[in-house]
């Protein structure tokens, strides 16, 4: 269960907090849609992940060679609606923005199955 502490230890990071932001647009990623996104190494991307899975931030499933990463559906209403405040507070910034856009742009994209999408 996530607690107050446990998600402001969890977003303090610009990495993770990149990556939930970006999980709130798209709903789920993998990992190379990650690092396409943010600009950075896989083994980076997935130690950040790791931690928001164990502070149960986000669930993974896997898809056969892929790890697809989602906000996780239990999150209390106090901590969705903090992380909409934080999109909200970062809407004009100029990085977030730039994350977007390289996650639109990346060619090859991984496909999804719609009925494993998931939103909050």
């Amino acid at each position: 269960m996530v607690t107050p502490e446990i998600l402001l230890k969890s977003l303090v990071d610009e990495t993770r907090l990149r990556c939930v932001m970006l999980l709130l647009a798209e709903t789920e990623l993998c990992v190379c849609e990650f690092g396409h996104a943010l600009s950075e190494v896989q083994p980076k991307i997935s130690r950040h992940l790791g931690t928001l899975r164990e502070h149960h931030v986000v669930l993974d499933r896997r898809a056969g060679q892929w790890v697809y990463y989602r906000l996780h559906p239990e999150l209390p209403e106090w901590a969705i609606a903090l992380i909409r405040a934080l999109a909200i507070g970062l809407h004009g910034s100029r990085l977030h923005a730039e994350d977007r856009e390289r996650l639109r742009a990346m060619p090859d994209r991984p496909n999804r199955c719609a009925g494993n999408l998931f939103s909050i």
